[in-house]
């Protein structure tokens, strides 16, 4: 008998949440984000359930590589360019198109001959401070960059980042839209004519029209969690693609003052049974979850006590008696948000979505859920 331990993975939730993202934003194509092996829901068979998008964006050569080689097709952007000049060469081959963010990928690109053609998406840093030019760098490159042979016929676009779409009041988003149409009404101004541009995360998909501009780029909310911070009401109508799945192994009838795990952390107040689940850190389940982060048991909460071990975690069965092991249980996903998890750890949904090791099988389910 196998580990009982499985993400399972909704493709059917995949694409409503994706019809949500083409709803929201019905004017705009959208370039939906599979970096990290689309947040740990496994890039190639998302990508092939997103058939409808307009691009796909990562962050690196390899995983652009990595969906070419199985036949996807569609536009793929990498949001962090290249890294060395070597990977230009891969950029043309594979029609890849570039983020370009820093003088040292400008030079690589004038120092680059080629007789195939470039798209490029040149990054604006209009208040995030992580990647990107200064709108006063911006415009000098951007006529750099117009003169290259080997750029496309209206293939430079703009983009950049937004820092605080997700706190919905925060002054920060309109401070940086404002920085983004100023510079490109001037950029536009310049060039007599009208570049694309990009603004819009998931968050600001979902609150701020404003934001659409040609083309949006949903990542979290693809998966089903929401893109706002903690205590933001809203009916964003997302379903959730990944539940974590395992089983009790064992459960144990303990007594008063019995302490369970790894230092001995959390200590039985009065007899009572606990169950063993087959998932630890080892698996991306956060060990820093402390004792009464929830879990479902046939469906009901049941709250976990002590540290999280490398293959294993304990639950308090006292609500459920009589459960067993082979019960199943639902570390998050159908019934029990990720964000939910994620608070309680002090962690964010990407991060745990993200965290979920390459020993968890993954099962695909549009119809009957098959192993990938």
């Amino acid at each position: 008998m196998t580990r009982p331990l499985r993400a399972r993975i909704d493709l059917q939730a995949l694409a409503h949440n994706f019809s949500v993202a083409r709803n929201a934003a019905p004017n705009s194509r959208i370039m939906a984000v599979i970096k990290a092996n689309a947040y740990g829901h496994g890039a190639v068979p998302v990508s092939r359930a997103l058939a409808g998008a307009d691009a796909y964006a990562v962050a690196s050569v390899e995983e652009a590589m990595q969906l070419r080689e199985a036949g996807i097709r569609q536009d793929i952007v990498l949001l962090e360019g290249v890294f060395e000049p070597a990977e230009l060469e891969l950029a043309v081959t594979h029609q890849l198109q570039l983020v370009i963010h820093t003088p040292e990928q400008v030079h690589w690109l004038e120092t680059f001959r080629s007789d195939a053609s470039l798209r490029l998406w040149l990054k604006l840093n209009t208040g995030m401070n992580r990647l990107g030019f200064s709108p006063r760098e911006a415009l000098p490159v951007w006529q750099r960059l117009q003169r290259l042979s080997y750029v496309k016929s209206a293939g430079l676009r703009w983009m950049s980042h937004l820092a605080c779409a997700d706190e919905y009041d925060n002054p920060a988003t309109s401070r940086q839209l404002h920085s983004f149409v100023e510079t490109l009404q001037f950029a536009d101004s310049l060039q007599g004519a009208r570049a694309e541009r990009s603004l819009a995360n998931s968050a600001a998909l979902l609150t701020r029209p404003d934001t659409h501009f040609d083309w949006v780029r949903p990542g979290i909310m693809l998966y089903g969690a929401s893109p706002m911070t903690p205590g933001y009401q809203a009916g964003f109508d997302l379903r959730p693609v990944m539940t974590l799945e395992s089983r009790l192994i064992a459960v144990h009838e303990l007594q008063k003052g019995d302490a369970i795990g790894y230092g001995q952390t959390w200590t039985c107040p009065e007899p009572m049974p606990v169950g063993v689940v087959a998932i630890g850190y080892g698996d991306g389940y956060p060990r820093h979850a402390p004792s009464g982060t929830p879990v479902l048991v046939n469906g009901t909460t049941a709250p976990l006590v002590g540290r999280v071990s490398m293959d294993m975690l304990c639950v308090d069965l006292r609500n459920q008696p009589q459960a067993k092991s082979g019960d199943p249980v639902i570390l998050w996903g159908e019934g029990l948000p990720v964000e939910r998890i994620a608070e309680q750890a002090g962690s964010i949904s990407y991060e745990l979505l993200c965290g979920v090791s390459a020993r968890v099988p993954r099962f695909y389910r549009s119809g009957p859920g098959r192993p990938v």
